[in-house]
């Protein structure tokens, strides 16, 4: 995604490592998780394309065109089913912050391996 500090998203980049330094692992995973929950289509349990767009300004996000909704869908669809499940979502929460991930990364495994039961691989 190209950088333009005016776009919604970007201004959720820069908070996430503000938002993880506050909360701590069980914190921050816990807001994932109620962000996933805002955006999901509570009908199938996953965020689509339309849950996305009818909720994005819940987020922050009513700024983002069509385009930048179904890249964003694409860029965290790890199994290619055209939705986001709640560990892709919080997958690629992380994945848009590159700042945190300048830090330390352990911690993030072990957040996952706990709520997921998987480590992302940062400390291998």
């Amino acid at each position: 995604m190209a950088a333009q500090t005016d776009r919604p998203l970007d201004q959720f980049e820069d908070f996430f490592p503000i938002m993880a330094d506050n909360l701590g692992e069980e914190g921050l995973m816990q807001e994932l998780c109620n962000g996933f929950q805002l955006l999901m289509d509570p009908t199938r349990g996953v965020i689509t394309f339309e849950s996305l767009k009818r909720n994005a300004a819940l987020m922050g996000l009513d700024g983002l065109g069509d385009d930048e909704l179904r890249m964003m869908l694409r860029e965290g669809d790890l199994d290619g089913d055209g939705a986001l499940s709640q560990m892709e979502f919080c997958v690629l929460m992380v994945r848009l912050s590159p700042e945190l991930m300048d830090g330390p990364r352990r911690w993030l495994d072990d957040v996952f391996q706990q709520a997921f039961g998987f480590e992302l691989g940062f400390h291998q």
